[in-house]
This record gives structure tokens, C-alpha cells and sequence, in this order.
């Protein structure tokens, strides 16, 4: 079978790019760009620190996501429906922030950072399920890789962009701007095709609620069931621990922030997208399970190049080196991930198993990497990032049991 690069080729995937990018459009509208608009207005760190929590919903989903199994808009489908839904609601409530005033009325700018946010993890909720419904299996990885790609996009436009115009414009014209945006993603729900219906949807909310997790472990047994769960949980572990402390890191080798907004920032960035996009090119020739293992392997080795750099120290040209090598495995490592992700879910029940995936899949990056500072405290930072690669090994030692080399994917072709 001929695909590669090619497989970029095909009409759906500037679909899914354009919805990608609307998915990842108002993260940030309700996260750091909005932390800058209250700092230069003289809110308080106290009141900006606890504005964090108006990110709970993209936790959270899962406990709405049935509905939107369950439930389909009486226009355009169940997918496309719910998704234009959620992006005309994302422009009054991006273009309504342009009406808050952070320094007389706190309250009000909260309650419509939240809507925004609710909003939003229910437009993730319906991209993710339209995204898992409509790739054919050989297609997954190129299709993760590209709404990854207009997810980094949207975030780049509304991180940085968002905050270069604000030098030059108000803030809320800023937003205004960014609400008209999301005009890309309703044009775009509206031409594409709405995924061919390959399983009967719940017919009540109950099923909705119940039957993913019956599907779920009925078709992969419980034990291999609960060792796909735990892997979801560990496969980027090594990862994780070694992002969450990569700019404190940094900072204590001598780099200045200058430097480390540069690199990680710029070239890192461009690193992570090319990464994703090779990683979905030979995902397709590769298959899903194949994918896992050397994509995997080949984020867990990377670590070895902070573990390089920590003895190395403030060697410029290493931490550039450094940062595009783990940024480009760690990109090959997200499209295979994400890839396989979607290839666990029913299409009765895409929205909802998911959801419920990822939110596992989030718990390395938030929880279990927490005790990170505590453990480069207690062992200094190279051998903290050879405990990563350690940590990256258990993940990978569960393959065997699910997801067996000589098995190139989930359909059992060889």
C-alpha cells in the first residue's frame, strides 16, 4: 500500500487542520493570554493564580462528553452539528470577553472565561470524535498529525500574536479578532463531510454512560483491557518529567530567557511539528503497533540528550541540539500516540471513550510527574534525566502484551 507523505494529500485532512486549529483556538483566549491582559491591569498574582481553575472543564469533559454521543443537533449530524454549535457559541462568548473591564469586574470576566472554556472542551470533545470517525485505520496517523498541527498553529496565533497586537491595539479589540476567527472553523465544519455512520449511536443516556466502558473491555478482554489503561497512562512518562522540568533546568545551567524563549519557544516548536508530521507519514506504512514501539523507544532515548547537557552545562550549541532532538521524538511519540488512541474508540461511542482517554493520557503530564522537583532535589539533574529514560521503560515493557510487534495494527494485518 502507497501512502507516506502522500496521505496529506487527501481532501479531509485540510479539513481536519482547519478544525484543529478551531479546537485549539480559545485554550489560551482563557489561559496565559488572558493572564497578560490581567497582569498589565493590575490584578493581583493571588487572583491570577486562581484563574487557573477556570481550566477544570478540559478535565472535566468526560462527564459531558455521553451527551454528545447520546444526542445529534437537528442539522448537519451528530458531529458537525455539535461542532458548529460549540464555534457559534465560542464567538459571542470570545467576542462578549471584549466588553470585561479586569479591574472593576472580576466576577464577570471569570464566569466568561468559563463559559469560553466549557464551550471549548465541548467543541475538543465533538473535533475528537468527528476526527476518530472519519479517518479509515491507515489514515489515523496522518490525521492525528495534522490536528495536532492546526491545534499548535491556533495556539502560536493566540500565545504570541495575541500579545504582539495588544502592544499595538486594546485588549478587547484583540479579542474581537480572535472571535472572528473561529469563523474558520464554523466555514469549515460546514463543507466537510460528516462521517459515514458505521455503528448505531446510544439510544438512551444511560447506554450512553454505561456501554463505553462494557464496549471498551468486552472487545479487549479485562486484562488486556486494564494493561491498555495503565500504558496510557506510562508511555510518555519519561516525557513528561523531563518537559516539566526543561526551563528550570535551563534557567540553573546558565541559560537566560532569552535564550530558552528562542529555542524552546521557536525551534523547538518547529521541531515538535515536524516530528508530528514525519511521525504520521510513516505511521501509515508502519501501522499503529510498530508506531508505538520505535516512536516510542526513540522518545525515551532522547531524554539522554538533557542527561548530555547536564554534564555538558551551559553549552549553547549542545542545548540546541538538545532541545530539537527531544522536541522531534517527542512529536514522532505524539502522533503514534494519539494515533492509537483513536483506533480504541467505537464509533458509537467516540466522543465519550476519548474523552475518558485522554484525560488518563493527561494524568502523566499533571499528577504523576508532580514529585519531579522533589526527585532532581534528591539526585541532581543528570542523573534525574536518567531516571526519565527509566521511567519511559515500563510503557513500553506493557507493548507485548497488546500490541505485539509482528501485529502491524489494531485489525491484526501483519
Amino acid at each position: 500500500m502507497k501512502e507516506g507523505v502522500g496521505v496529506y494529500t487527501r481532501p479531509k485532512m485540510v479539513f481536519l487542520l482547519l478544525l484543529g486549529f478551531s479546537s485549539g483556538l480559545p485554550l489560551y483566549l482563557t489561559r496565559d493570554t488572558l493572564q497578560a491582559w490581567m497582569s498589565g491591569s493590575g490584578v493581583s498574582l493571588a487572583a491570577i493564580g486562581a484563574f487557573s481553575l477556570v481550566g477544570l472543564p478540559y478535565s472535566l469533559k468526560f462527564l459531558w462528553a455521553p451527551l454528545v454521543d447520546r444526542f445529534a443537533p437537528p442539522f448537519l449530524g451528530r458531529r458537525r452539528g455539535w461542532m458548529v454549535l460549540t464555534q457559534v457559541a465560542l464567538v459571542l462568548a470570545i467576542g462578549a470577553m471584549a466588553l470585561q473591564d479586569p479591574r472593576g469586574a472580576l466576577q464577570w470576566l471569570a464566569i466568561n472565561a468559563l463559559v469560553i472554556a466549557c464551550l471549548s472542551a465541548t467543541q475538543d470533545i465533538a473535533f475528537d470524535a468527528y476526527r476518530t470517525d472519519v479517518l479509515e485505520e491507515h489514515e489515523l496517523g496522518a490525521g492525528a498529525a495534522i490536528g495536532v498541527l492546526g491545534y499548535r498553529v491556533a495556539l502560536l496565533l493566540t500565545g504570541s500574536a495575541a500579545l504582539v497586537l495588544a502592544d499595538r491595539l486594546s485588549w478587547p479589540v484583540v479579542y474581537l479578532a480572535m472571535a472572528a476567527l473561529m469563523g474558520v472553523g464554523i466555514l469549515t465544519a460546514l463543507r466537510a463531510p460528516e462521517p459515514a455512520a458505521r455503528a448505531s449511536p446510544p439510544h438512551t443516556l444511560a447506554e450512553a454512560v454505561k456501554l463505553p466502558f462494557f464496549e471498551f473491555f468486552g472487545r479487549s478482554g479485562l486484562s488486556r483491557g486494564v494493561f491498555i489503561l495503565v500504558f496510557i497512562v506510562l508511555y510518555k512518562l519519561g516525557d513528561s518529567l523531563a518537559l516539566v522540568m526543561s526551563t528550570p533546568f535551563l534557567l540553573e545551567t546558565g541559560f537566560t530567557q532569552t535564550d530558552i524563549g528562542a529555542i524552546k519557544g521557536g525551534l523547538g516548536l518547529a521541531a515538535t511539528i515536524v516530528g508530528v508530521l514525519a511521525g504520521g507519514a510513516v505511521l501509515s506504512r508502519l501501522g499503529v503497533y510498530r508506531s508505538l514501539w520505535v516512536f516510542g523507544g526513540l522518545q525515551a532515548v532522547s531524554n539522554l540528550a538533557y542527561f548530555g547537557l547536564a554534564l555538558a552545562g551551559n553549552n549553547y550549541p549542545f542545548m540546541v541540539v538538545t532541545i530539537s532532538i527531544e522536541n522531534f521524538c517527542a512529536g514522532l511519540g505524539t502522533a503514534a500516540f494519539v494515533a492509537f488512541l483513536m483506533s480504541l474508540c467505537n464509533p458509537s461511542f467516540s466522543a465519550t471513550q476519548y474523552a475518558l482517554l485522554s484525560s488518563l493520557m493527561a494524568l502523566s503530564s499533571t499528577i504523576v510527574v508532580s514529585p519531579a522537583g522533589l526527585l532532581v532535589q534528591a539526585t541532581g539533574w543528570p542523573w534525574f534525566f536518567a531516571i526519565t529514560l527509566v521511567a519511559a521503560l515500563p510503557g513500553l515493557l506493557l507493548l507485548p502484551w497488546f500490541a505485539p510487534w509482528n501485529t502491524r495494527s489494531v485489525t491484526g494485518d501483519s
